[in-house]
């Protein structure tokens, strides 16, 4: 769900910092007295109209963000995120340069790390930085309504736009690696050609099917959320990327098998020699659990980590049973906690949640997805 933004007031960034620093000493109780760090705040925001964490602020607060992700089944491991702190960075380019190695990082040759990266945040009268792309890895959508769409159709408008602006890269093939649109602070949008080695891809193929070889499928390692931003105590970070790893059906069967994206499920069936001729035969399920079998099976042989959606939802109930211990409760939106293949066979599908809004936060701001489209790019 979009949610709007708009600029906190000097007293609403108080009230969220109050919550947060409160928070940030009960969970880090050797960090001291938060009745000085209060004072230092509020001094610090008469003065400035904002303030200032510590890295140990923005590192805790990060990865809070994500144990409240509501959206995000890969929670259990959300102490382990990796805080890249580059808030002294407000230019295109020295971003666009640490989104790279960024990726480089998490990618760790295939054992893919949780990551994120902080850019510098909102400030009076000054706003941050902003990615416009929606990951930092997107593929190229060619094609409009009255063609035939190759590539990511998600990503089409995109793609037309930077082909205007002058984007040559361009090959007209189904898997070409978009660049980054980044926009520095005070500055234009500009767009940045994606580095050979920040990027890994895995070839997709069916591990019992000769007849997926010449298919020439592939998708890369690392999920890198770029257009979203990250709320820690009234402080908005609106250039902060960050990635877990994939869980095997976000490729297979939405990435790879939406209609509205690649569309595969028809070849798949087509390749499979399946009884399409209604939709009785099943050919659909069919077709989409064969094609998740080849992405697990693919990011395996190639050594680059995924999850399983079974293992995935097991690990989610264990992340709730860890935090209500602690007597923290755990806020989940069920339609995306649920995967996308075989819901009902996996335990999560077979509970309520709470879709609860907590702080610190991750939040799509009003515009991002326009943004991430292209528009007024130009």
């Amino acid at each position: 769900m979009e949610i709007l933004h708009q600029t906190p007031t000097a007293h609403q960034v108080w009230e969220e910092a109050q919550e947060f620093i409160g928070l940030f000493h009960r969970e880090n109780p050797e960090a001291g007295d938060p009745a000085m760090r209060l004072e230092a705040v509020r001094a610090e925001l008469a003065e400035t109209g904002t303030y200032r964490h510590t890295h140990d602020e923005v590192v805790h607060g990060a990865r809070v963000a994500w144990r409240n992700s509501n959206r995000c089944i890969g929670r259990l491991y959300w102490n382990s995120l990796r805080v890249r702190d580059r808030r002294g960075l407000t230019g295109a380019d020295e971003i666009a340069e640490e989104c790279f190695e960024h990726l480089r990082d998490a990618t760790n040759g295939g054992r893919v790390r949780p990551t994120i990266t902080v850019f510098a945040p909102d400030a009076p009268h000054r706003p941050g930085p902003l990615i416009w792309s929606e990951q930092l890895i997107r593929y190229a959508g060619y094609g409009d309504e009255d063609s035939i769409p190759v590539g990511d159709p998600r990503n089409a408008s995109l793609t037309r736009t930077l082909c205007r602006l002058g984007w040559t890269g361009a090959r007209g093939g189904a898997f070409d690696l978009l660049p980054l649109v980044v926009q520095g602070c005070d500055d234009k949008p500009r767009w940045f050609e994606l580095p050979e080695d920040a990027v890994l891809e895995v070839p997709i193929e069916h591990p019992e099917g000769d007849h997926w070889a010449d298919w020439g499928l592939r998708w890369h390692a690392v999920p890198a959320i770029s257009n979203m931003c990250l709320e820690i105590g009234g402080i908005h970070y609106p250039a902060a990327p960050f990635n877990g790893w994939y869980m095997g059906t976000e490729i297979g069967s939405r990435n790879l098998g939406d209609e509205d994206r690649y569309n595969l499920l028809p070849e798949v069936a087509r390749r499979m020699r399946l009884d399409t001729s209604s939709d009785r035969s099943l050919w659909k399920d069919r077709a989409m659990v064969e094609l998740n079998r080849a992405v697990l099976d693919s990011f395996d042989r190639a050594g680059v980590t995924i999850a399983d959606h079974h293992t995935e939802s097991r690990r989610f109930l264990s992340h709730i049973d860890r935090e209500e211990r602690k007597g923290r409760e755990v806020g989940a939106d069920w339609s995306w906690i649920v995967p996308p293949m075989s819901g009902s066979a996996t335990p999560v599908f077979h509970r309520t949640y709470e879709d609860r809004k907590q702080s610190p936060a991750y939040v799509q701001h009003a515009g991002a997805r326009e943004r991430a489209q292209g528009r007024d790019l130009v």
